[in-house]
């Protein structure tokens, strides 16, 4: 079959970890006989270098005409180190969650067996951990109004808003793949402080009435917090809010060992969006020596969530693990004896076709 696909290399690493993801799909698409037509379009800084604007409307038509998006990253120092700056890389990414609908990001924190001694946790705290975090993604503190500063810029204010539909929608989300794993979600919330916190609590118990089958159960984010670190088996699916969920999954991703290697998938109204969860990375940008697997890993995603292609996905997961196994791997997890960026993405195309 013929899918289209919106691909947004972006800043940074992002064009050199976005063409090992296309080798990937590449690989399965002559193994499966199908057909991935790509789309390139401009985000972030390198956008705003060339046209004004973080997520020009050209790259927005684009990504809305696409059965799915494959993003790299956003981010650039030059604008990191002006306070002033009016127009930012990080706009366009904001942009592109409220003009595509992205409402909620998924984001899978699993454990490798071949890479347990890389974690900064004990092998016996981490080994078997599969949590995925469900997290809001348009509401919340990062959208709410108003928002500024005092006249005198001294005082600074933000408004965490949130509506009943915005909570049921992520939460029935999380429920939905929970009955597809070990059928337990956890609300992440602070409602003996948030009045936001107590309407996302209320909600999701009426939600929970609707799905017999889940086990919920609610925690404040403060130990959340340690209990990821602490005990995180414990966990299946964990559902929250935008910026409890921007900590959170940043913090979980610790235990896999490497930033590089976690996935994530940013599910939208029409069209969605996969990407690995790091950043750009600029001191790596050019060097190829950034590891590629969470975007590789995001490709998997985006054959599954995004095109319901189940079998090609877990092809290119196999072969992902089947290099982390093989010691196929870039300087973040092997420092003695590091492959490059494109060696790893080359390797796992091979895979994925000898398979």
């Amino acid at each position: 079959m013929n899918y289209k696909i919106a691909v947004l290399p972006g800043d940074g690493i992002g064009p050199e970890i976005i063409d090992q993801a296309i080798k990937a799909l590449n690989a399965v698409a002559g193994k499966f006989n199908h057909s991935f037509i790509y789309e390139y379009a401009l985000v972030g800084a390198v956008a705003i270098d060339k046209t004004g604007s973080p997520l020009p409307e050209e790259t927005l038509l684009k990504c809305k005409a696409s059965d799915a998006v494959l993003f790299g990253a956003i981010g650039d120092p030059k604008y990191d180190a002006d306070p002033k700056a009016t127009v930012r890389p990080e706009q366009g990414l904001l942009a592109m969650r409220k003009e595509l609908g992205l409402y909620a990001n998924v984001r899978p924190v699993t454990t490798f067996p071949s890479l347990l001694d890389k974690s900064p946790l004990r092998k016996e705290i981490v080994s078997g951990v599969d949590i995925l975090m469900v997290r809001e993604l348009t509401g919340g503190i990062y959208f709410g109004k108003p928002q500024g500063r005092s006249e005198d810029g001294k005082t600074a204010y933000d408004s965490c808003v949130y509506s009943r539909f915005e909570i049921e929608r992520v939460v029935r989300l999380a429920c939905e793949y929970a009955l597809k794993r070990k059928g337990k979600v956890t609300v992440v919330d602070k409602a003996n402080v948030l009045a936001t916190s107590r309407l996302w609590r209320e909600t999701s118990k009426e939600i929970a009435s609707e799905y017999p089958g889940i086990e919920m159960d609610f925690m404040f984010v403060d130990n959340a917090a340690m209990q990821l670190i602490q005990n995180p088996l414990r966990f299946d699916v964990i559902v929250t809010e935008n910026m409890f969920g921007d900590i959170l999954s940043d913090e979980a991703s610790v235990i896999t060992g490497s930033l590089g290697l976690l996935p994530s998938a940013s599910i939208g109204l029409s069209t969605s969006v996969f990407e690995p969860i790091h950043g750009s990375y600029p001191q790596a940008a050019g060097k190829n020596i950034a590891n590629p697997l969470g975007t590789i890993l995001s490709a998997a995603m985006l054959l599954e969530t995004g095109l319901n292609l189940t079998r090609e996905s877990h092809a290119v997961t196999k072969a992902a693990i089947k290099s982390l196994e093989a010691g196929i791997v870039t300087e973040d997890i092997d420092r003695s004896n590091p492959c490059s960026t494109s060696m790893v993405g080359d390797r796992i195309a091979e895979y994925i076709l000898s398979t």
